[in-house]
């Protein structure tokens, strides 16, 4: 017979390990905070060793806790699939998608008839979120993550972006590439970036390879979020500098057209799948279908530059 812990104890200790927080641990498993405290404090006494440190609100694990979180994630990593093999055939050909809310409206929305005229038996769940779900808590198949690459990650980028300013072909001069200096009477477009660790290319920055007229003093409007100052910048507000990925189909479209100037390295798009042994039939469709898009996106931007 094999010794266990409380199991109880040992899901409180895995969420909390994986979400780094009791508080996300306690929501996660709809117990309390307490509740969730109360039985990683039993698996201690039970081991006789410390698994979090506490500072505060924020949690870490010990050096213990390092040793035994990703043998128990994987543990019930594997009791999941134990379970999606009895589900398979319900679940086959359904998928969930989590992306930016950016990414999923103005990149993946425009080509999803094409998956889906392609596939009409798969059914793609898309959910967009700011944040980095948990692929394991959230019962999300894959996630399409923006930012920097770590060493080793490489091979799970589909995308990578580049910055560039735009304008609506309204404010547009008609005859010409338009240029920064076109919009003098126009504030410059600018967003919050959700992630400010991400620190993104900047007006500033642009401007400063873009040889306009340096004693033009441009005047800055500023939004909340990425979503807003792309609406602004279609409803002829002035110019905006953003991602290439973002723009795509209104540059294809004409809605959108490309101000003169340098094109600033940005960030990858990569693609995280939730640890399975055997991916979904749908899920291996829509992945092969995903990378396709993007080398075809790539190719074409790189013939327009």
């Amino acid at each position: 017979m094999r010794k266990l812990p409380p199991l109880n104890s040992v899901r409180a200790f895995e969420a909390a390990a994986r979400h780094q927080s009791f508080t996300a641990a306690a929501a996660e498993l709809s117990v309390t905070i307490t509740a969730v405290s109360h039985q990683i404090r039993q698996l201690e006494d039970r081991l006789g060793h410390k698994l979090f440190e506490r500072t505060g609100r924020a949690v870490t694990l010990t050096p213990i806790g390092k040793t035994i979180y990703p043998i128990l994630r994987d543990g019930f990593d594997q009791i999941a699939r134990a379970f999606d093999i009895v589900h398979a055939d319900v679940n086959e050909d359904s998928i969930r998608i989590s992306a930016t809310r950016a990414f999923a409206e103005r990149w993946l929305m425009p080509r999803l008839a094409r998956f889906n005229a392609i596939h009409p038996d798969v059914v793609v769940h898309i959910h967009g979120s700011e944040r980095a779900v948990d692929l394991r808590a959230e019962d999300v198949d894959l996630a399409i993550r923006y930012g920097k690459v770590e060493t080793g990650q490489q091979d799970c980028v589909i995308l990578e972006d580049c910055y560039i300013a735009v304008a609506d072909r309204s404010i547009c001069p008609e005859d010409r590439v338009p240029t920064i200096d076109d919009f003098r009477k126009y504030p410059l477009l600018a967003y919050q970036w959700e992630n400010r660790a991400l620190n993104g290319p900047d007006w500033s920055a642009w401007l400063a390879l873009a040889g306009h007229d340096r004693s033009v003093d441009f005047r800055m409007s500023w939004y909340s979020e990425e979503m807003l100052a792309l609406y602004a910048a279609e409803c002829g507000l002035g110019p905006l500098m953003c991602s290439n990925v973002l723009i795509d189909e209104a540059l294809r479209t004409g809605r959108l057209r490309r101000v003169e100037g340098p094109c600033l390295p940005g960030f990858s798009y990569r693609l995280v799948e939730m640890p399975t042994s055997r991916p979904k039939r749908g899920l291996r469709l829509f992945t092969r279908w995903l990378r396709e898009e993007a080398r075809l996106f790539r190719e074409r931007f790189d013939a327009m530059n």
